[in-house]
């Protein structure tokens, strides 16, 4: 005899009456997922990028959408003129500014992670950084030429 058509009418006959609510609950759980993750970084960024663009003037070194670097030479109501290193001009959407490059605080250096310091401090000298010759470096640590391993015989 063959009983699931028998199981799933008694099973469907005894779904609860309140599964339109919570339906409607995950929904809303998802958009607020969605507006605090997705939506409100964008609209963040999208204003800080105006902001940008607004506050832009003449002599300011930035790097446009295509990547190319210069100098604001002018600034109109809805381009501005681009001075690049060879004296060249170009005009620009305001919209096409990537990033405004501050020559007034040095750039960071990338901080190491603890591991690649760590890793760093135990790793030999190579040869020739320290001054000394490559024989030096491939000598062994207890002074025996015999313990020496030669990388041009393997």
């Amino acid at each position: 005899m063959n009983f699931i058509p028998l199981l799933q009418a008694q099973t469907g006959a005894a779904q609860p009456q309140g599964g339109g609510f919570m339906t409607i609950i995950m929904f809303v759980l998802i958009f607020v997922i969605f507006y605090f993750f997705i939506i409100r970084p964008q609209n963040k960024k999208q204003k800080e990028t105006e902001r940008m663009i607004n506050a832009l003037r003449k002599g300011d070194r930035v790097i446009t959408i295509g990547g190319i670097h210069g100098e604001v030479a002018a600034v109109r109501e809805k381009t501005f003129v681009l001075k690049v290193e060879d004296g060249s001009r170009i005009e620009f959407s305001r919209s096409a500014i990537s990033s405004v490059i501050n020559d007034e605080e040095p750039a960071k250096p990338a901080k190491k992670s603890a591991k690649a310091e760590a890793a760093a401090k135990t790793e030999p000298a190579k040869a020739g950084e320290d001054g000394t010759g490559a024989e030096e470096a491939a000598a062994p640590a207890d002074g025996n030429p015999e313990n020496a391993s030669d990388p041009g015989t393997k």
